[in-house]
């Protein structure tokens, strides 16, 4: 069985979580406090970083590194397209996602609001916190747009792109700090996701000291 060692609330974790199932790879999961660097979480990655996935006795760091290497040892369901212009734009989503995304929305208000408590590191920024809580509109309103123009947000088709906007919008979604009703769009897109198998750990989840809201795990939310 595989291993993934991993953080309740990490998009980053996340996303190779429904990969995983999506994929039907069952997968044991060994929360780990990667900031208090142990020794042993070290030796599998020296990065000090969550995911880390052992699988057919590989080791495995960095969720897009892991991600791909799931699409091609294990292609099937497919989580990326044919043809290289659709497999770039799933690529350029997600990177969108855990790049501009993280820093500019999951950083100021999940780290602030949830890290620093579960690390010890202070109270949060309200500074960071007002910022994330204006750069969400922005990146809703860009979701709508895509969705106005696409079933999915790469296409036609679910794509690793979809599991990566939903890793890091559930976790804001267990803080409440999604507005579900600033698109229709957005929140049917959301449903679909979210009533897929895949997600039924994922909306399992409890975090000592922050329960999530009531409809975090309501399929009619």
């Amino acid at each position: 069985m595989a291993r993934l060692f991993h953080v309740p609330l990490s998009p980053f974790c996340r996303k190779v979580r429904l990969s995983l199932a999506e994929k039907k790879i069952e997968c044991e999961l060994v929360e780990e406090r990667y900031w208090e660097q142990d020794p042993d979480f070290l030796r599998r990655n020296p990065a000090g970083k969550v995911p880390v996935l052992k699988l057919d006795d590989i080791m495995m760091a960095e969720s897009a590194a892991i991600c791909e290497y799931l699409e091609e040892a294990y292609p099937e369901p497919s989580l990326m397209p044919k043809g290289s212009a659709a497999r770039l734009e799933v690529r350029r989503l997600v990177s969108w996602f855990d790049d501009k995304f993280h820093n500019e929305v999951t950083s100021k208000l999940l780290y602030e609001r949830v890290n620093r408590k579960v690390q010890g590191t202070g109270y949060p920024d309200s500074a960071n916190v007002k910022a994330g809580a204006k750069a969400i509109k922005y990146h809703l309103d860009y979701l709508a747009w895509l969705l106005d123009h696409r079933r999915w947000l790469a296409g036609d088709s679910m794509t690793l792109a979809d599991f990566a906007a939903a890793a890091h919008l559930s976790s804001l979604d267990y803080i409440s700090d999604v507005d579900w009703n600033r698109s229709e769009a957005v929140k049917d897109w959301y449903a679909k996701i979210k009533s897929r198998p895949a997600f039924r750990s994922i909306l399992a989840d409890q975090v000592p000291g922050f329960p999530p809201p009531p409809h975090y795990a309501d399929l009619d939310f």
